[in-house]
């Protein structure tokens, strides 16, 4: 074994306060040991190291001159351990850190606005890194590490990514209040029949979702018009160019009294909102106190 795997923490302690105080006694009463145990330390350091340390008198332990020579080292060693001791406690404490998430502008702004205000405010020295994406950046900045974990669509099971539901969320059908739709309390996917819909564009989560739906109940959608962004979409709801079909939760959040937002059924679709990290990787202490907040603050247990 090498002189590195012989030496300990501990040795190293008590070498510095035998050092400092010159009685075994002293030492032993700060490492809340026996001074024969301090003894032992002494004698296992000065073996590792192949010197003597310390010239015992009548009255005290005096220091070599080897000893003299290492204990500015050592001094530093226990000090560096000890900074590293309490930054990790400040990780872990949340007195300092960062904060790596992504999502989409919907997204970010209908399910994370109360936790970062309330995680800013409790947690001011955390910096807050969000990275709001277009849905398709959404899984590569989980997967490039870019981040350390999004909120937003679950991926297929499996894969590289680990995904824990947070919401579930309906969806509803939204229109302007002029829409031939809009008085009723519910509206059939089959309803949507001749009326031209705004969808997401091809390979956003919530246009995969509405496809297959359609697809699985023989209806065909009018897809008259596109968009990138969910405020988008519903501008065009508004302005009577077609209706679209949204999660509710974040439908809720960026409606206006110009549009209406009416249940989806037969079926009713639900859509689940999962925390999403790359697999085999862990959480930051900063990034576990904002995902335990953000639970806290949409009501999920566990």
């Amino acid at each position: 074994m090498d002189i590195l795997g012989r030496l300990t923490f501990k040795q190293l302690r008590a070498f510095v306060l035998v050092y400092q105080h010159r009685k075994l006694a002293a030492a032993a009463e700060d490492l809340g040991v026996t001074q024969s145990a301090v003894s032992v330390l002494i004698r296992q350091i000065e073996s590792a190291l192949n010197i003597r340390l310390f010239d015992r008198t009548t009255r005290s332990l005096e220091p070599t001159l080897a000893a003299t020579e290492i204990f500015g080292m050592a001094e530093r060693i226990l000090q560096d351990v000890g900074s590293l001791v309490d930054s990790a406690g400040d990780l872990t404490a949340g007195i300092r850190g960062r904060v790596t998430l992504t999502a989409t502008p919907a997204t970010a702004s209908g399910l994370l606005t109360t936790t970062v205000r309330r995680f800013a405010r409790e947690y001011s020295s955390i910096r807050l890194v969000l990275d709001d994406c277009a849905p398709n950046q959404f899984l590569p900045n989980i997967q490039g590490e870019r981040v350390e974990f999004g909120v937003g669509t679950p991926p297929p099971e499996g894969g590289d990514f680990i995904s824990v539901p947070l919401i579930e969320d309906t969806l509803h059908l939204v229109c302007s209040e002029t829409h031939a739709l809009a008085d009723r309390e519910a509206v059939s996917w089959a309803d949507l029949t001749g009326h031209p819909i705004i969808a997401f564009r091809p390979g956003y989560g919530v246009r995969r979702l509405v496809d297959s739906v359609a697809a699985r109940n023989g209806v065909t959608l009018d897809i008259a018009h596109e968009a990138g962004f969910l405020d988008t979409a519903i501008w065009m709801a508004a302005v009577e160019l077609g209706a679209c079909i949204l999660p509710s939760t974040l439908a809720r959040n960026h409606a206006h009294n110009t549009v209406r937002l009416i249940p989806m059924i037969n079926p009713e679709v639900k859509r689940t909102v999962a925390l999403v990290t790359k697999r085999g990787r862990s959480l930051s202490p900063a990034c576990q106190i904002f995902v335990n907040m953000l639970r806290a603050d949409l009501g999920v247990s566990g």
